[in-house]
C-alpha cells in the first residue's frame, strides 16, 4: 500500500467550494421566489374569490328586502312615524355614506312562534368601510334598542343609492312616491365598481313624467 502523500489528496479548492456556494445560492433563491409568488398569488385568489361570495350573498339579501319593501313608515327610538318609506338620511343610521333604510314583508314567523310581526325594518349603511345590514327584532324599534348589525361586504370605500322615477334615474327621493327599482352602487377596495339594479313595487304613476 502507497503511503500517503500531500500529491494523492483530491478535495475541492476554495474557488470550486465557492462557486458551488454562489451557485446552489442562486438556485435557491430562484426557488423561493417562485414559491413565495405562488403564495401570494394564491392569497389573492382566495382574497377575490371571498369578495365575491360577499358581493354575491349581499346581492341576495338586498334583492330579498327590496322585492319586499311594504308602504309603511318608520320608528325610531319610538319617536314619531318618518314620512315617506324609504329613508337615506346618513344621520339618522350613522352612515359614513350614502344610507337607505325601509320596512319590509315577509319575515318568516312560522305559526307565529315568536312574539313579533312579519314586517321588519331593515337598513344598509357604510360602517368603517363595511357594507352592514342592520334589523331591529320589532318593526318599530323602541327606545335603547341597538339593531343587529351583520357585516355583508369588507373593503367598501363608497356606497351610494339611485332611485328610478319618471323614465329617469334620480340622485334624491321622491318622500310621498316609490320608485320601481333602486340602483345600488358599491366601490369594492378588491373588486373595484359594483352596481345592481332591482325593482320595487313602485307606484304606477313614478313612470308617468309630470305634465307642464
Amino acid at each position: 500500500m502507497a503511503p500517503f502523500t500531500e500529491g494523492n489528496n483530491k478535495g475541492f479548492t476554495l474557488l470550486e467550494v465557492l462557486l458551488a456556494v454562489a451557485i446552489f445560492a442562486m438556485i435557491s433563491l430562484a426557488s423561493f421566489s417562485i414559491f413565495d409568488g405562488v403564495l401570494k398569488s394564491d392569497a389573492h385568489s382566495k382574497l377575490y374569490s371571498e369578495r365575491l361570495n360577499q358581493v354575491q350573498r349581499a346581492w341576495l339579501f338586498i334583492e330579498r328586502d327590496l322585492l319586499q319593501l311594504a308602504r309603511r313608515s318608520m320608528r325610531i327610538e319610538g319617536e314619531a312615524p318618518l314620512s315617506g318609506f324609504i329613508h337615506n338620511d346618513v344621520e339618522l343610521l350613522s352612515s359614513s355614506d350614502q344610507s337607505i333604510a325601509f320596512v319590509r314583508q315577509g319575515w318568516t314567523n312560522p305559526g307565529l312562534l315568536i312574539p313579533r310581526s312579519d314586517l321588519q325594518s331593515v337598513a344598509y349603511r357604510l360602517n368603517d368601510n363595511n357594507l352592514e345590514r342592520l334589523h331591529f327584532n320589532f318593526v318599530d324599534s323602541v327606545v335603547g334598542e341597538p339593531p343587529k348589525e351583520r357585516v355583508l361586504i369588507h373593503g367598501v370605500t363608497a356606497l351610494s343609492f339611485e332611485y328610478y322615477y319618471s323614465n329617469d334615474w334620480q340622485q334624491e327621493l321622491q318622500e310621498q312616491q316609490l320608485p320601481l327599482a333602486i340602483r345600488v352602487n358599491i366601490t369594492s377596495e378588491e373588486l373595484g365598481e359594483l352596481h345592481r339594479q332591482f325593482l320595487v313595487s313602485g307606484d304606477v304613476n313614478s313612470t308617468q313624467k309630470a305634465n307642464p
